[in-house]
């Protein structure tokens, strides 16, 4: 891999999202597959789940990914490329074909939950060094990454090896861990993923994937296993989610040790459809606040926020309420209407009323067993 420019004649996209994506069939119905007759179909994949969220609030986003030259490679790079997204740097493999899956209406933790992936010998799973140039990632402030992508391949290892190496004027990388055992054949997960997240800048995990994979569950203890990245964001589902943040020793003082900033941040009670997607969209909220340069508080609370609007519908990926696009503040004295600051309003609530706060399809505030109020 080599270059550290973007392509030729395009403006460096905020963030880069790297992975596969896939075609997915949703049920029209509950039950096993073998019951389900009919299915609607909808894109996934977490690397473009985030990707498309954040297009779709207004960021400059680029997908690189390979998809192959056939009509659900054409399904994927249109819908996401819909969302915004820059696709440019997709690439169409004419020997290897798209991946697709199905699943059935139940959460993936429940029992009965079934999932059928059809994606050996996949373009993504292509991926690696040889195939996808550097220049695809370089110059953008942020290179999002997932466990997922090292499982899918030998070569596609290699990639994430290469993309989390030290180099300079490599992208804050952000690390989603992401850990799908039914993925892990050839390399142990433990291992491999741990390596991974060590060599990243900021580190997105949840607490049953660490305990399932490093044997701690505890936010403290997750962090000592995992020193290195300057951020570290552990996922604790209804309990909430925890940030640490790594800055200078107290005064300042070149040779005192570093020390972690720590904010937890509760989530807001969910009228739950279907829980797929919620990670992807918890750090897609998470990432949006970073490039705005918000807060530890600020930025847990957004991606809760974008977790709420995935959780309150059937299919992995949602569109989050809108807002101003964060790259075209209005100008001075222009009028606003009233649905810009809708994700923002909520985010600045104060303790209490977070506290409290009931969230429906739609983002409909819930403010009473009969009564419910949409925000603007």
């Amino acid at each position: 891999m080599s270059g550290h420019a973007p392509p030729d004649g395009t403006t460096p996209p905020d963030l880069v999202c790297l992975g596969e994506s896939m075609v997915t069939f949703l049920p029209d119905r509950p039950g096993r597959l073998a019951d389900v007759t009919a299915f609607t179909r909808a894109i996934g994949g977490a690397e473009s789940n985030v990707a498309c969220a954040l297009a779709a609030v207004g960021h400059r986003v680029r997908w690189v990914g390979r998809v192959g030259r056939d009509g659900f490679g054409d399904h994927l790079v249109e819908t996401i490329g819909g969302y915004g997204v820059d696709v440019s740097a997709v690439r169409r493999d004419p020997h290897r074909p798209t991946g697709v899956y199905f699943r059935t209406a139940t959460d993936r933790a429940a029992d009965g939950h079934e999932v059928a992936y059809y994606r050996a010998g996949s373009a993504a799973s292509a991926m690696s060094p040889a195939t996808v140039p550097y220049s695809s990632v370089a110059g953008a402030r942020i290179l999002h990454l997932t466990g997922i992508t090292a499982a899918l391949s030998a070569d596609c290892l290699a990639l994430m090896r290469e993309l989390t190496a030290p180099r300079p004027g490599r992208p804050l990388v952000s690390f989603d861990v992401n850990h799908r055992p039914g993925l892990w054949h050839r390399d142990p997960a433990a291992e491999v993923l741990l390596e991974l997240a060590r060599r990243a800048d900021l580190v997105f995990v949840g607490a049953d994937e660490a305990e399932a994979l490093w044997g701690v569950a505890d936010p403290a203890a997750i962090r000592a296993v995992l020193p290195e990245p300057a951020g570290l964001v552990v996922k604790r589902g209804g309990e909430g989610a925890v940030v640490f943040e790594r800055g200078p020793g107290p005064g300042g003082a070149e040779f005192r040790p570093a020390h972690d900033t720590v904010t937890h941040v509760p989530a807001p009670r969910v009228d739950v459809v279907a829980p797929v997607g919620a990670g992807d969209a918890f750090a897609a909220g998470f990432l949006s606040s970073v490039l705005r340069g918000l807060d530890a508080r600020a930025r847990l609370r957004h991606g809760h926020l974008m977790a709420a609007a995935a959780l309150t519908v059937p299919g992995d990926l949602a569109v989050p309420p809108a807002r101003h696009p964060a790259s075209t503040p209005p100008a001075a004295g222009a009028r606003r209407p009233s649905w810009i600051d809708h994700a923002d309003r909520l985010a600045a609530l104060d303790e209490a009323a977070w506290g409290t706060l009931h969230l429906g399809p739609g983002w409909t505030v819930r403010r009473g067993p009969d009564q419910e109020v949409r925000t603007p």
